[in-house]
């Protein structure tokens, strides 16, 4: 009984090589329109188009919890990625279900400018609005 693989020259199986790269998990937060372009305006300041916004959950603050907002290059192992018209947003594994159903949005007013974040799942906020349980 012969078996036959499907070697090319340099040893490497064609059919590994050309499978489609595995999907990222994904996840539930929904950015606006006003924050996704406020991104893709700091990035083309920045001149970077390999940077993706990452929102995380982290211990800190009055109440406990604390987001985090920050500009990546990096996909790690477990991020759950999703596409907002060319502005990637990931989220890592330990914060999905914090942030599961948020909304990030973007104020551009006389008394407050910034990204906010609406999350159902926060049980309540500190005075100063920095963190939350």
């Amino acid at each position: 009984m012969s078996t036959s693989t499907s070697e090319t020259a340099t040893g490497v199986d064609t059919a590994a090589a050309t499978a489609p790269e595995t999907e990222l998990p994904t996840h539930d937060v929904a950015l606006s329109e006003v924050a996704a372009g406020k991104v893709r305006s700091l990035l083309e300041q920045e001149g970077r188009t390999d940077l993706r916004l990452r929102v995380a959950v982290q211990p800190g603050g009055c109440s406990g919890l604390i987001y985090q907002l920050y500009f990546d290059e990096r996909v790690l192992d477990g991020d759950a990625v999703r596409d907002f018209d060319g502005v990637e947003v990931i989220v890592d594994k330990m914060s999905v279900p914090y942030l599961s159903g948020a909304s990030i949005d973007f104020e551009d007013t006389i008394s407050k400018q910034g990204f906010t974040i609406d999350n159902p799942n926060a049980g309540g906020s500190c005075a100063c609005g920095d963190s939350f349980h």
